[in-house]
């Protein structure tokens, strides 16, 4: 009994007594009590992002809670996730050590992971002039019309009537061929599939890192890691994704040792092996590895959610798809399909675009910064090592800072240039590690909806509206996939039967 007493008298010294050194410290309010070793995680539920915008709606926009041993700073403003652009843009440039860093991100020297320095620095120089620049993107924009062309032949070939489409595996399948194709110029998924071994690794690799890419309880609580298995199980995928790309990396040398020059486009790969040639020592064959599967996780599923949402509240205000077939047939007509060139002149379809990465961002918490040193933000000290998420759907779905936000309305973003509204709308980040592959992510998410609007109708199945409960992950997947009716426009059927 003398020891339970003693426990719990520990346990009550333990919390005030941090609770009040927090106020001293002019650190930012935090939620009563900080338990023992697991500090807030208690407080935590999924989804992740609204169970963070529900305390910053009670404690304030600037929250410092306990993760574990982690120390998080949740940031739920704009001119809170200003100053950490802005001002503190250098303090925040870092990245937290997290475990995936470690075991998929080649300990922490990849772009998405690597410090803020001159490594980093030399990779996105490298991804912006080499992998994701304007003219490489438009280079290889005929891989992208090609696949857009395969799934529209097949709905058409497939869905000539009201039969059901899951566009959740659609947009998945979509994207994982246009960046295989592009990075290594074979794609995996549907038909046309020549090595079904190499295909079905793929697949099982794809899987199990979406799986593995959610928050894992060993970065806060390390004994979780350790006794649950979660690095163990990194490590072995990491060694998996490490084969897979290295093979794909032979063979492409192989190929370009064994034959003469060719009259087609390179890939991605053989771009960056050209540049070994010549600067081997920047361009080793883990830069290259790195980079493909950055471009690989990072450009994937975050497109295939955006479009899935975007079909999904399509589907439940057919008057905007109405619109948008209006525009699209005055710019582009029903003689030929819809092309990258048109997207610049389809201002509507940009503001759908906008709208649902407003509502339902792929990336509803930022990528994880990390603080190098003490700073202030918004009045607070936050201290270095500290680990910053920024909110981006509380901020962006905030009635003090949009109206009526949680109504789908495209036409808000008339006029409006890009993608950004100051802090308000930011999908891609901002700062030194905004999203690198912002341009391609556009151009296929354009493509992907305009083709699929020009060519087909879309209706519920059923009369009640889809379900847009949001489910699990870090790219806010739908909680169940979006199956619609599709049936070809009667002004299309002509084109698509020669397609």
């Amino acid at each position: 009994m003398t020891i339970l007493l003693n426990l719990f008298l520990f346990f009550v010294l333990y919390t005030i007594t941090n609770h009040l050194f927090n106020k001293i410290r002019n650190l930012p309010p935090t939620p009563f009590p900080s338990l023992p070793i697991i500090g807030h995680l208690h407080l935590i539920k999924k989804p992740l992002h609204r169970s963070l915008s529900a305390l910053s709606n009670y404690y304030g926009p600037i929250l410092l809670l306990q993760f574990g041993y982690r120390r998080v700073l949740v940031v739920s403003s704009p001119s809170a996730a200003e100053d950490c652009f802005t001002k503190c843009d250098i303090a925040f440039a870092n990245r937290p050590r997290l475990l995936a860093g470690k075991h998929l991100g080649y300990n922490f020297t990849t772009l998405a992971w690597a410090p803020y320095g001159d490594k980093l620095r030399s990779l996105r120089k490298l991804s912006a002039v080499e992998v994701l620049s304007a003219h490489r993107l438009q280079l290889l924009s005929s891989i992208r019309s090609d696949e857009v062309k395969s799934l529209v032949q097949c709905l058409f070939r497939n869905k000539k009537g009201d039969e059901h489409v899951n566009l959740k595996t659609a947009f998945f399948e979509l994207m994982l061929n246009v960046m295989m194709r592009m990075i290594a110029g074979k794609r995996y998924y549907g038909e046309n599939v020549e090595e079904a071994e190499q295909s079905r690794n793929f697949q099982e690799i794809v899987r199990e890192t979406f799986i593995a890419a959610g928050t894992n309880m060993g970065d806060f609580l390390p004994l979780v890691a350790v006794i649950g298995g979660g690095e163990k199980k990194l490590k072995k995928l990491g060694a998996r994704r490490d084969c897979f790309i290295q093979d794909l990396i032979d063979e492409h040398r192989q190929r370009i040792a064994s034959s003469s020059s060719e009259e087609r486009t390179k890939t991605l790969i053989e771009v960056l092996l050209s540049l070994q040639e010549s600067e081997p020592e920047n361009y080793t064959d883990e830069t290259i590895k790195s980079l493909m599967l950055n471009l690989l996780g990072a450009g994937t599923d975050t497109s295939a959610v955006t479009m899935e949402w975007a079909m999904s509240v399509l589907v439940n205000n057919p008057h905007i798809i109405k619109k948008a077939q209006e525009e699209l047939d005055s710019v582009v007509g029903d003689d030929r399909l819809m092309g990258e060139s048109d997207i610049p002149k389809l201002p509507y379809l940009h503001c759908i675009i906008n709208e649902v990465m407003r509502i339902y961002p792929a990336g509803p918490l930022l990528v994880p910064h990390e603080s190098s040193e003490e700073c202030y933000i918004g009045g607070y000290r936050i201290p270095a090592g500290t680990m910053l998420l920024v909110n981006m759907w509380s901020i962006q779905n905030d009635p003090r800072y949009w109206e009526e936000p949680t109504k789908f309305k495209p036409e808000r973003f008339e006029g409006c240039e890009g993608v950004r509204d100051g802090f308000r709308l930011m999908p891609f980040g901002s700062g030194r590690r905004s999203c690198p592959g912002e341009g391609l992510a556009l151009r296929m998410i354009a493509l992907g909806l305009g083709s699929l609007l020009q060519c087909f109708d879309w209706e519920r199945v059923g009369a009640d509206l889809v379900d847009m409960t949001e489910g699990v992950g870090l790219t806010m997947p739908r909680a169940h996939p979006l199956v619609v009716k599709c049936s070809p426009r009667s002004s299309m059927v002509n084109l698509l039967s020669k397609v």
